[in-house]
């Protein structure tokens, strides 16, 4: 008789699978946000910060998230009848998100509440809504700029800012921007848009925009050729004359719809005057770089914490992928890279609650721009490796990471790509002389804390007077980099913990390796890493 063989049954026991990281808060597991909540002034909302990070770290956002990105947005251009009607139909888990940031006064405390440090209270719940997911926090940013955009025209803002803040998603405006040409991009002077004059102050305008985020709003701003030049206008939907031509179909941001569209005549009214459009719609440009800048912090955040929470409940060759020599490296590397994006958002924001002050003003014109190209730049390679330390599991698309790896490339492009940004810092140290000193200013309040810090801050110094000596843009993006570690480290020297800012130091500026996980010997990785989520 013949042996029976037995074969292995097979189980669904889970053997050596981290959990999901889901359902605890990312603001209470991250001291560096806590910290310069209070520093910059917003102490006061840590509660209000707390609570929304309770839910946006929630087992239920997280699905709301996840059913949002697998139902992208549908196009209906005509009714059964063949009626235009331009609609975009979400998932309901889409305006829940939308729901919940517009309730939750994310595009509009400041604007609700002036208490000194309401824009770093904001910016701290906005860095938290892009660690769920970056796709309703760009409807956020530009409702939060539009406010003060408005405000250059006094009789726009009595029609607009009330509805514009209005903590209801029912019953508020939602505001959009829509610029770009497809012979133009950034170039907002190649546009071809043209305004026609119809009476009364009144515009008609006609041309092909070739991308509109969420064209669900309810006012927008545009620019146009007017008899006088390029010029800003305000024009509302829907409107027989704005038309939804299609959906794209995008590399991240799924969730949310972006589109083509054409104006056919639609009646606009004009904010400024003839000829300065792109003087009036700088103010728009600047907070929501401001956004941009925070939103590629908050999900670099998001995917440091899923790294870090992995290698500390997977094994691997006896021990967990945290205790590993390699990996202490790469996740310290990390965890410095999205403390020092943190630091600088929120101190942005900060100086974005001074008001006029002119010293925070100088420094925060400048400032944004050097450090949205760097953090946006720093965003892509960083959700890179934070992906490979999940190995597989971070390469399907059950895992957050693949979904994080394309959202987070939007900074590169939205409100600059690097070059225009890089220009834009060399132009403001000519246009704006006292941007560059008020910057400096900044960072030599560490001078003396590190001599690799004193050293690369003299570097800076010659860098910037030898710039009229060569070709300034060949070597604008490098003069950039520097500006904006400088920055960072200035910020982790006078606040972070000895071990966060030595290890910055010794990896960015005591001539550290090229890919993450490269930090020197002697830096003390397992402080670094313990800090970087605090669970």
């Amino acid at each position: 008789m013949a042996t029976r063989v037995r074969r292995p049954q097979p189980t669904h026991e889970v053997i050596n699978q981290p959990p999901s990281l889901e359902g605890y808060n990312p603001f209470d597991a991250d001291p560096a946000l806590r910290e310069a909540l209070e520093r910059h002034g917003g102490g006061w909302g840590i509660d209000r910060v707390r609570d929304f990070g309770a839910v946006t770290g929630s087992a239920e956002a997280l699905e709301h998230s996840r059913r949002a990105q697998r139902n992208v947005p549908v196009l209906h251009t005509h009714d059964r009848y063949g009626h235009r009607i331009d609609r975009v139909e979400y998932d309901p888990s889409m305006h829940w998100m939308l729901r919940l940031g517009v309730e939750r006064e994310v595009n509009s405390l400041p604007w609700r509440d002036t208490r000194p440090g309401a824009h770093v209270v904001r910016a701290a719940m906005f860095h938290l809504f892009n660690q769920l997911d970056t796709g309703p926090c760009c409807p956020m940013a530009i409702n939060y700029a539009a406010v003060p955009t408005m405000r250059q025209d006094a009789g726009l803002a009595a029609l607009w800012e009330e509805r514009l803040t209005l903590p209801d998603y029912d019953r508020f405006a939602q505001a959009g921007m829509v610029m770009t040409e497809k012979q133009g991009g950034s170039d907002l002077r190649a546009n071809t848009t043209v305004a026609e004059p119809v009476g009364d102050g009144a515009y008609e305008l006609t041309g092909h925009k070739w991308f509109c985020t969420h064209p669900v709003f309810d006012v927008f701003f545009t620019l146009a050729h007017a008899p006088g030049g390029i010029t800003c206008f305000v024009a509302e939907r829907p409107h027989p004359g704005f038309r939804l031509q299609r959906l794209k179909d995008k590399l991240g941001g799924r969730c949310l719809a972006s589109s083509e569209v054409e104006y056919d005549h639609l009646p606009a009214r004009i904010l400024g005057e003839e000829g300065r459009g792109t003087a009036f719609m700088i103010e728009q440009i600047v907070w929501t770089r401001l956004d941009t800048l925070n939103g590629v912090a908050g999900m670099m955040r998001r995917v440091v914490a899923e790294a870090v929470w992995h290698c500390r409940h997977r094994q691997a060759f006896g021990a967990a992928l945290a205790d590993q020599p390699a990996m202490r490296n790469v996740l310290a590397d990390l965890a410095i890279e999205s403390e020092a994006a943190t630091a600088a958002t929120l101190r942005l924001a900060g100086a974005f609650d001074a008001g006029d002050d002119p010293a925070e003003a100088a420094f925060r014109r400048f400032a944004l721009a050097v450090t949205k190209y760097w953090v946006c730049k720093r965003g892509a390679p960083l959700a890179a490796e934070a992906l490979e330390c999940l190995g597989g599991n971070g390469y399907v698309e059950e895992a957050p990471m693949a979904q994080f790896y394309r959202d987070i490339q939007i900074g590169t492009v939205w409100e600059g790509a690097g070059n225009v940004v890089a220009l834009d810092v060399l132009r403001a140290m000519t246009k704006e002389p006292e941007g560059l000193p008020a910057f400096l200013r900044e960072c030599e309040l560490a001078s003396g804390a590190d001599p690799r810090f004193d050293a690369h801050l003299d570097h800076v110094r010659d860098a910037v007077t030898a710039l009229g000596e060569d070709e300034p843009q060949w070597r604008a993006r490098a003069i950039v980099e520097d500006l904006a570690v400088a920055l960072q480290a200035s910020l982790l020297l006078r606040h972070a913990p000895s071990a966060v800012a030595d290890a910055f130091c010794a990896g960015r500026l005591g001539g550290g390796g090229r890919a993450f996980g490269t930090l020197p010997p002697g830096v003390d990785a397992d402080a670094i890493v313990e800090r970087a989520l605090a669970l």
